[in-house]
This record gives C-alpha cells, sequence and structure tokens, in this order.
C-alpha cells in the first residue's frame, strides 16, 4: 500500500488540494486530459491510507462499465480495494437484488434485453405498422422520459421532437402499451432499475438506514452527464450527508439528448455554499496547438475551463520536456471520397514516420462517414478497426438493403443505373429528402443515402449486375483485422479515449453541426462534442471537410471552423483522385 506522503507526491498542486479535502463537498472542475482519473484514485487511496475512510463504505460512481473497471484497477494498485466503483446502474441493480425478497417478496423482475422488440409486440396490440428504426426512436423517447422523470402526461406536454411517422397519440399509446406488456410479464427495463430502487428508499425506512450504513462517502465521476433521475437517487443514497465529491466538465457536456444535463455540476457551488472547489486546468495530454484550439472553440462558453498545455507526466508522475509539435492542419477537399483518399494519404505518412497504427483515429459525426474511409483505407493497405459501432457493411438496413438490390439485379435490366438502385432503396425507406431530427430514422436514411451515393461513383454504363456485384465483392472484404490498427469511431464513441494522431474528417455544416441542429441549444452541443474530438490528440491534429456530399449537394465549411481562426489549405490534386 503507497503512503499518504507517496500518494500526495504523484499529484501536481490542484490535485493535491482535491486529494486532501477528504471530507464535505467537494467539487473538482477537470478539464479534458487534466488527469482526472489519477485525481480520483489518489484521493480516494488518500483517504483510506489516513484512515478518514473505511474502503467498504465509498461508493464511486461512473457511467461505463470500463470507466468503473479502470477505477478498480487503479485503486487496487494503490492500496484501496474494497471500495465499491461502478456505475448507476449496476449499484441501483445490486441494492435492488438485495432488498427486493425483503420488501416485494420474491425474486427481481427480469431486465428487458430488448426496448425494441416489447415495442414492436406493443405496435401489433396497437395494428400499427412501424418499422424497427422508428421502434428504437421510440425507445429512446421511453429512455428520455424516464431518466427526466417525466410522467405520461407531462411527457405528452413537452413538446418533444416526434420519432417519423408517429403521431403524438402513437407515440404516448406505445408507451402505455409497452408498459403495460412489460408488467404483465414481470419485466423491467434499466431505467425501472433506477426507478425502483429510488422508490424503496423513499418509502422504506429501514432500506434508507442500511444504505446509508454501508455507504458514508460518495465520489461521482462525469457528474456533467447526470440525468435527473441519477442526481435523485444520488441525493438518496446521500441521505442529507455531506460527504461527496463530485467531478465533471461542462464543455464535455455531449448526451443532453439522452437526459444529461450539467447544471447540476455547474450549480453544485450554489447547492453546496462552503464546497471546495478545485480547478484542474494543466492538460497533461495534449501539444500546445491542440491545447489553443481547444480554449479558442469554448472561450465564453459557460462553465468552459481555460486549459494550460503542461509538461508531459510519465507513469511515475515526474515532469518530461514535449517534443516539438506541428500546428493544428486543416484541408478542404472537393468531394468525401477525396477528403478520405487525402487522409489515408496522410496516416501512410505518419505510418512511415513511426506513429504506431494503434495511436492514429479518424473521428467524424455519423457512423455512414465511415464507408469512404473504409475504402480509401483498403485501397492505401492501412489496417483499420471500428470502435463502438457496427461497421457499415453489417448495419442491418445495409444488410437488408443489399439482399433485395442482389435479388431485384437477377430480373431487372436495360434500365439506368440510378432508376434500378433508387426503386429499391425507396421501397426499403430511402428519399431524395432526408427526414427530420434525428435518431434511429435518420440514420437508417443516412445508410441508405450512401448506397446512392455509390452509383453515383460507379463507372458511366455500369449495369445493375455489376453494381450489385461490386457491392458484394466490398461487403467480402470488410473482415475485422487482428493486426495493428487505425481506429475508426463516431465522435461520442471517442469520449474518454486518446491518441497520439487524430483525423477530424467532415466539418462542414450539415454534419458537424448536423443539419438537424436548428436550435441554439443543440447546435452548442455540437460545438461541445468538436471538443471532444480535439482533445483526444495527443500531438497531431488533423481537421478536414469537403466541398461535396456524396450526392453532388454543396456544403459550406463548418461555422466552427471560423471561430477556430483556421486558414484552409486545399490538398493536392493527386489527393482528390
Amino acid at each position: 500500500m503507497s503512503s499518504p506522503a507517496e500518494l500526495l507526491a504523484g499529484l501536481d498542486p490542484d490535485q493535491a488540494v482535491a486529494a486532501e479535502a477528504l471530507r464535505g463537498p467537494v467539487c473538482m472542475l477537470a478539464g479534458a486530459g487534466t488527469g482526472k482519473t489519477r485525481a480520483i484514485t489518489h484521493r480516494i487511496a488518500y483517504g483510506v491510507a489516513t484512515g478518514t475512510y473505511t474502503a467498504s463504505r465509498v461508493m464511486a460512481l461512473t457511467f461505463t462499465s470500463r470507466a468503473a473497471a479502470e477505477l478498480r484497477g487503479r485503486l487496487r494498485a494503490l492500496g484501496a480495494e474494497g471500495v465499491s466503483a461502478r456505475t448507476f446502474h449496476a449499484s441501483a441493480l445490486s441494492q435492488l437484488n438485495f432488498f427486493w425478497p425483503q420488501v416485494v417478496g420474491g425474486q427481481v423482475p427480469s431486465l428487458v434485453e430488448s426496448k425494441g422488440r416489447v415495442l414492436g409486440h406493443a405496435a401489433e396490440r396497437l395494428r400499427l405498422r412501424v418499422d424497427t428504426a422508428t421502434l428504437r426512436d421510440v425507445a429512446g423517447e421511453i429512455e428520455w422520459r424516464k431518466v427526466s422523470g417525466l410522467t405520461l402526461e407531462q411527457y405528452a406536454a413537452s413538446n418533444r421532437p416526434l420519432p417519423a411517422k408517429l403521431s403524438l397519440e402513437q407515440v404516448v399509446s406505445l408507451q402505455e402499451t409497452y408498459e403495460q406488456l412489460k408488467d404483465e410479464r414481470r419485466r423491467i427495463d434499466f431505467e425501472d432499475v433506477l426507478l425502483a430502487c429510488a422508490g424503496m428508499i423513499e418509502t422504506e425506512p429501514a432500506v434508507a438506514m442500511q444504505v446509508h450504513e454501508q455507504y458514508r462517502f460518495f465520489v461521482v465521476d462525469e457528474y456533467q452527464d447526470v440525468s435527473p433521475l441519477q442526481h435523485r437517487l444520488l441525493e438518496l443514497w446521500l441521505g442529507g450527508r455531506r460527504d461527496v465529491c463530485v467531478v465533471g466538465d461542462a464543455s464535455q457536456t455531449i448526451y443532453s439528448f439522452a437526459g444529461a444535463r450539467s447544471d447540476y455540476l455547474l450549480d453544485f457551488p450554489t447547492r453546496y455554499h462552503d464546497a471546495t472547489v478545485v480547478r484542474l486546468e494543466r492538460n497533461y495530454r495534449s501539444a500546445p496547438p491542440v491545447v489553443a484550439a481547444a480554449n479558442t472553440l469554448m472561450r465564453g462558453r459557460p462553465g468552459a475551463l481555460h486549459l494550460s498545455a503542461a509538461t508531459a507526466r510519465d507513469d511515475e508522475g515526474t515532469q518530461t520536456a514535449r517534443p516539438e509539435t506541428p500546428a493544428v492542419g486543416l484541408r478542404q477537399y472537393p468531394n468525401e471520397l477525396s477528403e478520405a483518399r487525402g487522409v489515408a494519404s496522410e496516416i501512410l505518412v505518419q505510418l512511415q514516420a513511426g506513429v504506431p497504427a494503434s495511436e492514429i483515429a479518424v473521428l467524424y459525426r455519423i457512423n455512414v462517414q465511415a464507408a469512404a474511409l473504409e475504402t480509401a483505407l483498403g485501397e492505401a493497405g492501412v489496417p483499420y478497426v471500428m470502435h463502438g459501432s457496427k461497421r457499415f457493411f453489417e448495419l442491418p438496413e445495409v444488410r437488408q438493403a443489399l439482399l433485395q438490390l442482389r435479388a431485384a439485379s437477377v430480373s431487372i435490366s436495360g434500365e439506368p443505373l440510378f432508376k434500378s438502385v433508387s426503386d429499391v432503396l425507396r421501397s426499403l425507406g430511402w428519399s431524395q429528402a432526408p427526414p427530420d431530427g434525428g435518431g434511429a430514422v435518420r440514420d437508417r436514411w443516412e445508410s441508405l443515402n450512401a448506397i446512392m451515393g455509390l452509383v453515383d461513383q460507379a463507372p458511366e454504363g455500369t449495369s445493375f449486375r455489376a453494381f450489385t456485384d461490386e457491392l458484394q465483392l466490398r461487403q467480402a472484404a470488410q473482415h475485422e483485422p487482428t493486426v495493428e490498427a487505425v481506429t475508426l469511431a463516431t465522435l461520442h464513441s471517442a469520449k474518454g479515449l486518446e491518441w497520439e494522431a487524430v483525423h477530424l474528417i467532415g466539418l462542414s455544416e450539415g454534419y458537424l453541426p448536423i443539419s438537424y441542429a436548428k436550435q441554439f441549444e443543440q447546435a452548442d452541443e455540437e460545438r461541445r462534442l468538436l471538443y471532444v474530438g480535439i482533445t483526444r490528440a495527443k500531438r497531431l491534429l488533423n481537421l478536414s471537410w469537403s466541398e461535396t456530399q456524396q450526392r453532388g449537394g454543396r456544403r459550406e465549411p463548418s461555422r466552427f471552423l471560423a471561430e477556430l481562426g483556421m486558414r484552409t489549405s486545399s490538398a493536392p490534386g493527386r489527393r482528390g483522385a
């Protein structure tokens, strides 16, 4: 076990202030790359080492199983084994499994594995014809309603944008029938786990007493992502006590659409007037030009921290000098395929310069942008892996489209390729104009529209059968590589990760900010999403955009590029080949 002095010696002055504030309310405002996980784990370990905390009475909460596992591993290495480091859901489910037999009797109802499947049955009961993508969007509405603490009546009055092709009455009826089916089948969903746990603590004094006896000290990571329901549960776990440390960065709030609210983080000093507030702004991850771009993008935004590029920190906490680093680059391309090929060329240069493939990432706003990247990287012989999402040809709507296109190509010939392909895709829900709003319906349309983009790229005179043959070859060739590989990821899935070199593509109006981010709050969330992308880069950051989209429509550079004050460099002509 590390001694208290050793635990503090591994921290910078601001982190040490947070570590030594072991009692009462503490708010750690931790910018990207500032070592917040180090600060959290050393603070807990310091509390245990000094005898202030008993490990088993500490609850450390985060939002992903991966983050919880990392916390447990680091705490174990620091001699603080026994701390409960879990997600909100895992903690609530553990308590529910323990208390349900005592309070209700019997076992906890089984969890709903797929809301979409139950909603499909609800649609059948209501005699509604609803496709899978729309059901996924309704499932998202159920989750938002529950974590926001709204009844169905309150939801109906909330003026939420509705899933495509459904009226408010239909959406509400689907949710009502979903709840009925769950009750009939004795099932609960993940949001019900939090609701039931909160309900037991609120209504059963014996449950509240046992919970408060078990856990005395609380730490909440990624506090900017807390929903009203999670905040309510945290307050119940605290039970009026004040030993809570919250850690977060308002600039990384990118899940507002799912109910996350940074208000709880920003208002913490107001709720606790005597709170110890610590600002972690020394960025140990990124080179000075990357830090400067991040600061410029978020300047003046509510809760934004001002990062400073600190010297790098090695595993022992010693300070080392940073290598010379180039400025952030911005490239402009004529179209999306030339952009993908340009990025592939730049990655080849980085690989030849000795950057490991696993230290390179290409980040984008939506999954469909990966299609051109997969083509370009395949042509260049660059191995890659997809992170946090299915590969393009594994998406259900793409697989369905390929099957129907192949079947149709056997009997249809002599028509223009555009007509043959568009007729099939229209039967699957494609249209020339995109649907309003985001969600699964929009994602499905983007995937089908990407196939239409491949029609535009096909050589003149390509037959329908030849086109579907080429699609099959593309599909067959895209097996998961098992070698050192470049990472392809959406901006949302990249949160919490970092790479030596990051390529941010598609920085144009319509992609970032996304076309349906029409309100100020939505556009501001897109800004934060770009901030997350920028701060994933350690040393190299390349930004790019293309003048035309897949189906020939013109694009304008993202408004955020103008705010960054960056000058576009046109890519060499060979990259547009």
